[in-house]
């Protein structure tokens, strides 16, 4: 049974009378309701915190990140999943991200998609989802069928679930392992939650992923150490973290990435060491790929 409205369905005190303000008031409100976003994920950072071991752990046993939601929240699942791959170089199927009726759903509403349970079974079950994988569930509501039936699967599987809503009397809490609410309070327009909540959402799906991949070793001090340089752009950034930490010289740091296929903490170690890509490779595999722990294993006499 759903509880009562959401916070975010709410009339708003603060902008009742939006719609007769100048541009610049109009623009003030909102920015106003804005800043009250980064506050309310700063309450939710315990639960951000298990949620991100919960991952970690199940990433280290070979297991993937499933996103999940339907509308604004669904595309904010697909966006960030999708960034995980250039940014960390992790495989694709790492973290992925789906939305309630499919990719058409992305660019235009599919009519009922957010409530049906059949698609959320059906989902569920192609993507052979597994004890190892974690599956998170977002909704501003937390009401949705699609995404509760999608941490109900999970639950009866063994997987481990976690709900992200803006309302604390989400349904997703019931299914929920780990309960992520995000109190950002009435939108600004009732109801359109593409901005506060969606804002507080994008925000933690930003930190589940970055802090998980940190753990995993790979940031580098605060440097994308496991960029993958698909674009000029991001070959002369691969450059820059590589002199950064090795002190080389342009020449010898481009020789190093081209050697290692671009491959940055491959570069950085042969450069330090003074050994071969196939030795480099298996120093890194001997330290969890991490890089800290192959200076720590290998330490220079």
């Amino acid at each position: 049974m759903k509880s009562e409205i959401s916070p975010t369905e709410k009339f708003n005190e603060n902008t009742k009378d939006i719609d007769v303000k100048s541009t610049i008031d109009i623009l003030k409100a909102i920015n106003d309701e804005d800043k009250k976003v980064a506050f309310a994920v700063e309450k939710a950072l315990p639960n951000i915190e298990k949620a991100v071991d919960i991952i970690v752990e199940n990433f280290k046993k070979g297991g993937r990140l499933f996103y999940f939601g339907a509308g604004t929240s669904g595309r904010l699942g697909v966006l960030d999943a999708s960034e995980c791959p250039p940014t960390f170089s992790a495989n694709k199927e790492m973290v992925q991200g789906y939305i309630a009726g499919g990719d058409s759903a992305l660019r235009t509403a599919v009519e009922g998609a957010e409530d049906s349970i059949e698609l959320a079974q059906k989902d569920f079950t192609r993507l052979n989802i597994t004890k190892n994988d974690t599956v998170v569930s977002i909704s501003a509501s937390g009401n949705a069928r699609y995404v509760v039936e999608i941490l109900k699967l999970a639950k009866e599987r063994g997987t481990k679930a976690i709900g992200i809503s803006n309302n604390p009397n989400a349904e997703l809490k019931n299914f929920s392992d780990v309960f992520i609410f995000l109190d950002t309070g009435a939108e600004v327009i009732s109801g359109s939650t593409r901005m506060k909540a969606g804002t507080s959402q994008k925000m933690v799906l930003n930190m589940l992923t970055t802090a998980s991949m940190i753990k995993l070793g790979k940031v580098y001090n605060n440097l994308m150490i496991d960029v993958m340089p698909t674009n000029e752009k991001l070959k002369e950034r691969a450059k820059r973290i590589v002199k950064e930490i090795t002190g080389a010289d342009e020449e010898t740091v481009l020789q190093a990435l081209q050697n290692t296929n671009y491959k940055v903490k491959e570069a950085v170690i042969l450069i330090r060491y003074s050994v071969s890509t196939e030795r480099a490779e298996e120093m890194l595999r001997n330290s969890d790929g991490i890089l800290k722990k192959v200076f720590l294993n290998y330490p220079i006499i």
